[in-house]
């Protein structure tokens, strides 16, 4: 009786630290299995593009149960758009949503060519269809997928003289950023384009080391230029798109599920973000006039004119085919 009394204790034994070594083992699985992306991008917490990465965070973790973590590093906290970028590259760094993307392939900035798009829901269908693919498809050689793109909108320049007509522009020190794209643009409506930092921006308008600045209503909105400068000029002379990619390395790594789900967050992210930005330069605009700003609303045909040697331009760079293919979806 002793002894079938000992076999049987050591059975339950060997069964409870079997079941032990199952619960381990299993809890280690668990944690090995979950699938952290590293997200990047430039803009505060406060700003719509921080919005819709938390956004997508919600998406990916709420669809995956909790499979794959999302952790967001906002305000360039990680580097500049250009070294987050290379940080994927070298999947440092999973995702990230930036502008900088035409250091690898110049013909992304082929969509802001200006005057090329008259409504946002025109460069979306575009942006979303067969071109923004074959646009995206050379990051590829670089360690680069761009998943969808983001909406940095249309820009708008402010000035302290009303701007109606391109002859308002003759002579006046715009500040642009140092894109070739954006310097063709206004030297063409004969303006004085002037790169300069956007951190030095506003002392710049403020000291008169330049006369005006174009940039996205959230950008006017969230550095008060509205402080320095009286008119708001809603020329649309340049859309921006804001590229979204994942290191095709770590893309490579994950199961077509998990594939399948980071994709189509990332589409309906940019949609979401798009919505968000566009409803709320609105009120921006309302804003804007509310604390002085003289707001104008320019026939854009008038400065549409006066682009076409940009486009002649351009055309060597990015491809007579591309931006003629461009052009056809735009109409």
């Amino acid at each position: 009786m002793n002894k079938l009394r000992n076999i049987v204790v050591l059975v339950i034994i060997s069964l409870a630290a079997g079941v032990g070594f199952i619960f381990i083992t299993t809890n280690n699985v668990l944690s090995e299995d979950i699938t952290t992306i590293r997200f990047g991008h430039g803009s505060a917490e406060t700003n719509e593009r921080h919005l819709a990465v938390v956004h997508f965070k919600e998406l990916v973790e709420e669809r995956s149960n909790g499979q794959i973590e999302v952790q967001i590093y906002p305000n360039e906290q990680l580097g500049s758009e250009a070294e987050m970028i290379e940080s994927v590259t070298f999947n440092d760094l999973q995702m990230v949503a930036a502008s900088a993307f035409s250091q690898y392939d110049q013909r992304i900035s082929v969509f802001e060519l200006p005057y090329l798009f008259e409504t946002h829901e025109t460069a979306w269908e575009v942006l979303d269809g067969e071109i923004g693919k074959k646009v995206a498809e050379p990051f590829l050689e670089d360690n680069l997928r761009i998943l969808a793109y983001f909406e940095n909108g249309f820009r708008h320049i402010t000035a302290n003289k009303a701007i109606e007509k391109p002859e308002d522009l003759n002579g006046i020190k715009i500040r642009t950023p140092e894109f070739p794209l954006s310097i063709s643009t206004f030297s063409a409506l004969g303006a004085n384009p002037t790169p300069m930092a956007f951190g030095e921006l506003y002392m710049g308008l403020q000291q008169g080391t330049v006369d005006a600045q174009e940039n996205p209503i959230a950008n006017t909105y969230a550095s008060k230029f509205n402080e320095v400068q009286d008119y708001l000029v809603l020329s649309g002379h340049q859309y921006m798109p804001l590229p979204v990619a994942i290191s095709e390395e770590f893309w490579q790594g994950l199961t077509e599920e998990e594939q399948q789900i980071i994709q189509e967050s990332a589409e309906e992210t940019a949609q979401f973000h798009r919505d968000l930005l566009k409803e709320n330069e609105v009120k921006m605009i309302e804003e804007l006039t509310a604390s002085g700003m003289t707001v104008i609303e320019p026939e854009m045909e008038l400065f549409s004119e006066k682009v076409d040697r940009v486009y002649e331009s351009f055309k060597y760079s990015f491809g007579e085919e591309l931006v003629n293919e461009v052009l056809e979806a735009a109409e």
